[in-house]
């Protein structure tokens, strides 16, 4: 019997990066599979019934695994990202638990815009 391999973590490059309480920015990090019950339990938080928008904070606190040297990534951390960089990590998950594994990215150096194979070995 053949031993399969699944894939369950992924690297990821924040656009602008988290800045943390010293000012170091943190923009390389780890976003993991998101489970069934990643999906379930933060419908029971009461932040979430008074407003649904949180419900991606929460979510992505628990599926970004690290962020720099930030592990574990809290929903503090999450709460204190650059829209962009939000908007960016929401885009990612959506691709890695929706099935669409392709993602239009920039090089922060060069500004190059380019697709990215979030399912790659190479990322």
């Amino acid at each position: 019997m053949s031993k399969i391999s699944l894939k369950t973590e992924f690297a990821f490059v924040l656009p602008r990066g988290y800045v943390d309480a010293e000012g170091n920015i943190h923009r390389d990090g780890i976003m993991r599979l998101a489970t069934a019950l990643d999906e379930v339990e933060p419908l029971q938080d009461p932040r979430i019934g008074l407003n649904s928008a949180y419900l991606s904070i929460v979510l992505l606190s628990r599926v970004v695994t690290r962020l720099g040297n930030i592990s574990p990534v809290t929903q503090t951390v999450i709460q204190g990202l650059f829209a962009s960089d939000f908007a960016y990590l929401q885009e990612v998950y959506l691709r890695l638990n929706e099935g669409t594994h392709n993602v239009e990215t920039q090089c922060p150096s060069c500004a190059t815009r380019f697709s990215l194979d979030l399912l790659s070995e190479e990322t």
